[in-house]
């Protein structure tokens, strides 16, 4: 098991700071007895001042993204569609909701567990390429929401560092309802690694 990561380190009042920083580093789940580990290759950043596409936009809290207002280091889990389980990582401190959006994640560790889990005989990109598809293999529910991420149940793990010339900067997907900050780069990526959701 690797060094947990603190949550001091997610207080961190620049949220493309801490998307950018989450690159490379070790997301882990240990739910139902079934432990399973992936390697971040791919996130967004959400700001609550400036950002249409942020769910607490001008610091709107709501019953929903109340954690989100809570010190950096937890949980932020909702459903999408009524379908996926989209997972995102709280930064800042509190009554500054600010949040990262996981979307990608390249296994590890617990492969069977997560082919299980998404009802999928091959290993392939399609089991974690995407932020509604690695929660699924990854057991992350909306049951979660809040957790600390320093948990025995979900945490992210240090890893070796990733170059500046290994990350792409791009638009963040699906927020075109966010005017002018749709065009944001905040969508984070690893350079040509193959679980990334979309190039």
């Amino acid at each position: 098991m690797g060094k947990v990561i603190e949550l001091s380190w997610y207080q961190n009042n620049n949220v493309v700071d801490v998307a950018i920083g989450l690159l490379g580093k070790h997301l882990c789940t240990n739910i139902n007895g079934k432990q399973v580990k992936g390697l971040i290759v791919e996130t967004e950043a959400y700001s609550g001042v400036n950002d249409k596409a942020c769910h607490a936009n001008n610091q709107r809290k709501t019953k929903r993204n109340r954690i989100m207002f809570e010190p950096g280091g937890h949980a932020y889990i909702y459903l999408c569609y009524g379908i996926h389980h989209l997972f995102n990582v709280v930064t800042n401190v509190i009554g500054k909701a600010d949040a990262v959006l996981i979307r990608a994640v390249e296994p590890l560790e617990g492969v069977e567990a997560m082919l299980d889990r998404r009802k999928m005989r091959k290993f392939e990109k399609q089991v974690t390429n995407g932020p509604g598809k690695f929660t699924q293999a990854f057991g992350i529910t909306t049951q979660y929401y809040g957790t600390a991420l320093d948990s025995k149940i979900i945490w992210i793990e240090e890893s070796k560092s990733i170059s500046e010339n290994n990350i792409i900067a791009a638009a963040r997907i699906g927020v075109g309802y966010a005017e002018e900050d749709a065009l944001k780069p905040w969508r984070f990526y690893l350079k040509e690694n193959k679980w990334v959701s979309r190039f």
